[in-house]
């Protein structure tokens, strides 16, 4: 593996795996965990766009942040806020790491990254890719593992136990390294323009109206 490969997988799974699951097969859990499943899914369909701002936690220390939109389906933007250079969108069919820094674009197809996973409209209470819910007073916790996907990593989401919104999500890479992200100030069902998601030079180095 290279290590810009290396980066760039650690980048789409830090910043992009999280929010919806959706592949069919079979499931670990069962009973009130399916319904949990089930709950969340529900709520995640009727939301099919939003925008908020994100802090990402390293699993060196570091940290960043910046803002977030997300269309369903197959489209997402994340600006990093300066001094990182990064951002990352994806179009509907694939997705684009813009350095703005280097002025240097790396492209991947969505069905081959996280974000095929992270960007349908429901969860599958069969997908064999849950493997344990917990529900705790102030947290409802899902972990997910798809090997196909993201190897021997593993995706811990974390949500509001009676509202169900998404507040934070873990991943564990294969050296079991964690990386975690914090999502806020989200406003849902916002109508959002296309234009934030082209991946364009044009697109990327202009100020895009989000409702526009």
């Amino acid at each position: 593996m290279t290590v810009k490969f290396a980066v760039t997988k650690t980048l789409l799974a830090g910043v992009l795996a999280t929010l919806v699951l959706a592949a069919p097969a079979q499931s670990a859990v069962s009973g009130s965990d399916k319904e949990t499943i089930e709950a969340i899914s529900q709520h995640f369909a009727g939301v099919p766009s939003m925008m908020g701002e994100f802090v990402q936690f390293g699993p060196n220390g570091e940290q960043s942040g910046g803002k977030f939109f997300l269309q369903r389906p197959g489209r997402i933007r994340f600006d990093y806020a300066k001094p990182s250079p990064i951002q990352v969108k994806a179009d509907g069919r694939t997705v684009g790491i813009h350095n703005k820094k280097l002025d240097t674009w790396d492209f991947f197809p969505l069905s081959k990254t996280p974000l095929r996973l992270l960007l349908a409209e429901r969860i599958n209470v069969n997908d064999e890719a849950i493997k344990s819910v917990k529900r705790e007073a102030d947290l409802t916790t899902v972990v997910l593992s798809d090997r196909s996907i993201f190897g021997s990593s593993k995706i811990t989401l974390m949500f509001d136990p009676e509202s169900f919104e998404l507040r934070q999500w873990t991943i564990t890479d294969d050296q079991g390294k964690d990386t975690s992200v914090m999502i806020f100030n989200v406003q849902t069902n916002v109508k959002l323009s296309q234009k934030l998601f082209r991946l364009n030079q044009r697109s990327a180095n202009r100020n895009i109206d989000p409702t526009r």
